[in-house]
């Protein structure tokens, strides 16, 4: 009877919390639906007594501050990885580590970190809308320049990434668009880097299902769970028809099927670009109507160049008064700028006033923050003999050598070493300060650039082989720089830029033990390197505090975990190179190149450490489910060696037969775990219809019958994985 009365009291206890748990998510809901009404109000109200030429002087990115109607200014800024004015340098801001470094921790919540401290930055910069996250999926050409500004070449990882940025620099739920949070822009919608010359803004011809297969689950992550408040359109087109004009993409796809409520604005110059680019509108006001059609709302023309701009007075109001059918379009547009500024909050609060000479919106935390996420994101590529970590106390002298072992801070704009997208910090640690700071007076240092990047001269290889000769090791720092990478700056070749080939060769002729450092912000064809150098550091940018980071993992301080988010071709020949790839060649993929290796350099997932792990056999929940149903799979990793250190472990999924075509495998779950030596860590993976379904013959998301191999590992290398077979029924 007592076991009764205490299950009745344990259903009655469940049912009360579910109705307040109800209750609580109705008054929230209601709550939120209360205010969208109550701005959807103050719009509408707002719009009625504005005249033609009011409504079209806010569809511009710094639209000026209306003051007969009280409309404020919102500011905007890029934010990638901290704080960049564009066209500025002040305000002392935090520089973390690029994209791409970021990535490599795979770690969201530390990007979700990153980005919610860039957003307390913009606010007290005055900045409320940001041009960030970058959520392109690499496509296997490291050509083009902007592979640093991305998460990597995988759809589910850069989704993670972007989901927890956009978190983090907007807030959630009550915190949406605070006082501490600002507009994130996730661009550049859709397919950009799917090119076919590795050119920033070229042409893209590729099919609908892989578009939704590779490029549209990270937009489609960042609108329905990180409810993104603007997205912008790349300058391409897709399949002949500019994204700035492409009512199928911006409509159908954007807002009806995914349910973007925020606004568009375009790409730099890109309503007008309809005309001057793609040859297809005569005039700006044709392209100015075209892309009002499409729903692009802000017209982005940085620098105010008033022959690029497409939405003024100028262009459109003789237009729109003899065709008044036309302003709905300028009324929409109009609107959804305007319900941003009620979102954040402008209409009630005094804009910033700003001293540019004296602000400092930096932070001391911050700044150490952007050393922590340096750490986590340095990889190990190779560690031949264990030269690595260096043991301070065994070595007298130390040469650091190499193009980008230092760099002054410049008389204008910032560091290239940061990286595109960069703010100026207030210092910079490049890694010969951070060397320099690690050893103090226990090992010489013995300092000679070597060559400059952007030189063939070999005037300063004398002086860098005389300090190898006269050390016990060398690091030799390596790379690329904004001047070799980034926006715009497109390669025909991935070899190292001017002599530092010849450069490396020099130095290991000394027969000293070297050390690589790479600081880059594309995967190079580094062979000579990879075959002849027992150490390799990739670091890509790694912010402002790059060299303590640097130091630290030389000397074995941090045991370096991070993860490769993009594959390293072997030449340019190769391209692209990326781990997602369809069957080839009688479905073996032993398709082969008749002159060289097929395989990566260096693939995805790829990443040693100063300490070994093993993994136990994947062990399913239920090892056959129905194809409604889900389960977990797990896999127990050892710490081996005799060092602490993180494993990043990877979980890949292949439907062996359906009744369309897939990639090899798809990444579906990954988590970074820190191991003492000796001790190990059981890791679980959900399995659902998130992680198991394909696109169908009708693109549709349906999961089949059959057999799914499910892979657990390193990385994406077939050797580094470890399988078991999942029957859905």
């Amino acid at each position: 009877m007592m076991k009764n009365i205490t299950a009745i009291k344990l259903v009655l206890l469940v049912f009360l919390l579910n109705l307040f748990n109800a209750c609580t998510s109705t008054e929230a809901n209601s709550s939120n639906s209360k205010e969208d009404d109550e701005i959807t109000s103050k719009v509408n109200d707002l719009l009625s007594q504005m005249t033609l030429e009011e409504k079209i002087a806010e569809m511009t990115q710094d639209a000026p501050a209306n003051e007969r109607l009280g409309i404020p200014y919102m500011k905007y800024a890029e934010a990638l990885h901290g704080v960049w004015l564009v066209l500025d340098y002040y305000g002392n801001t935090t520089v973390y580590p690029q994209a791409i470094a970021a990535a490599s921790t795979w770690q969201p919540e530390l990007v979700k970190k990153m980005a919610s401290q860039t957003a307390l930055e913009a606010r007290t910069l005055g900045v409320t809308h940001t041009y960030s996250p970058n959520l392109d999926v690499i496509s296997g050409d490291p050509r083009y320049g902007r592979v640093e500004e991305s998460y990597g070449e995988d759809p589910y990882l850069v989704s993670r990434m972007g989901v927890a940025f956009i978190q983090g620099l907007q807030g959630m739920g009550k915190e949406r668009f605070d006082e501490n949070h600002v507009i994130a822009t996730a661009k550049h919608f859709i397919g950009y880097p799917e090119n076919r010359r590795g050119i920033n803004g070229g042409f893209s011809d590729m099919s609908e299902r892989r578009l939704r297969e590779v490029y549209l689950p990270p937009f489609e992550a960042a609108i329905k769970e990180a409810k993104v408040g603007a997205v912008m359109p790349g300058h391409q087109d897709y399949n002949g028809v500019p994204n700035h004009m492409n009512t199928w993409l911006l409509k159908d796809i954007l807002r009806d099927e995914l349910g973007f409520d925020g606004f568009i604005v375009s790409d730099n110059n890109d309503v007008a670009r309809l005309g001057t680019m793609h040859f297809i509108a005569e005039t700006r006001t044709e392209s100015a109507i075209l892309g009002l059609k499409a729903g692009v709302d802000m017209d982005l023309v940085i620098g105010k160049n008033e022959m690029l701009a497409a939405y003024n007075t100028k262009v459109l109001k003789d237009t729109i008064t003899k065709n008044p059918d036309l302003e709905k379009y300028i009324d929409k547009a109009t609107s959804r700028i305007l319900k941003a500024k009620y979102q954040l909050g402008l209409f009630d609060s005094e804009p910033k006033e700003i001293d540019t000479k004296t602000i400092n919106a930096g932070r001391k935390e911050h700044q150490e923050f952007s050393y922590e996420m340096a750490k986590k994101a340095i990889i190990l590529l190779k560690n031949d003999n264990n030269t690595l970590p260096l043991d301070m106390s065994k070595i007298k002298s130390l040469a650091v050598i190499g193009p980008n072992a230092h760099e002054e801070k410049p008389k204008k704009g910032t560091y290239s070493l940061l990286g595109g997208y960069s703010g100026l910090p207030p210092f910079y640690v490049s890694a010969l300060d951070g060397i320099r700071a690690k050893v103090g007076d226990k090992v010489k240092i013995n300092y000679a650039k070597g060559c400059d990047l952007l030189s063939n001269s070999k005037a300063g290889f004398p002086k860098a082989i005389a300090a190898a000769k006269k050390s016990d090791a060398v690091i030799l720092v390596i790379g690329g720089s904004r001047k070799t990478g980034g926006e715009g700056v497109d390669r025909a070749n991935l070899d190292l830029y001017g002599v530092q080939k010849e450069l490396v060769k020099a130095i290991h002729k000394t027969g000293k033990p070297v050390v690589a450092v790479l600081i880059n912000g594309r995967p190079l064809s580094i062979n000579y390197v990879a075959e002849n150098i027992p150490s390799i550091l990739e670091t890509w940018y790694l912010g402002m505090r790059s060299g303590d980071a640097i130091a630290d993992a030389i000397f074995g301080d941090v045991n370096p975990g991070g993860k490769l988010t993009v594959s390293f071709p072997r030449s340019v020949g190769q391209v692209p190179v990326t781990y997602l790839q369809r069957p080839d060649f009688i479905g073996s993929g032993k398709g082969l190149f008749k002159d060289a290796d097929k395989s990566p350099l260096f693939p995805f997932g790829y990443g040693l450490s100063y300490t070994t792990f093993t993994y136990s056999k994947p062990k399913f929940k239920n090892a056959s489910i129905s194809k409604d149903e889900s389960t977990t799979v797990s896999v127990d990793v050892t710490n081996t060696g005799k060092r602490a250190g993180d494993e990043v472990v990877q979980m890949y999924v292949r439907d062996d037969y359906a009744s369309v075509g897939r990639y090899n495998k798809m990444l579906k779950g990954f988590e970074r775990i820190s191991l003492e030596p000796g001790e190990t860590k059981t890791v679980t993976f959900t399995l659902g219809f998130d992680e198991l379904n394909i696109l169908n013959q009708q693109m549709k998301k349906v999961v089949e019958p059959g057999t799914f191999t499910i892979s657990v590992g390193a990385s994406s290398l077939e050797k580094d994985l470890h399988k078991a077979i999942l029957t859905v029924k």
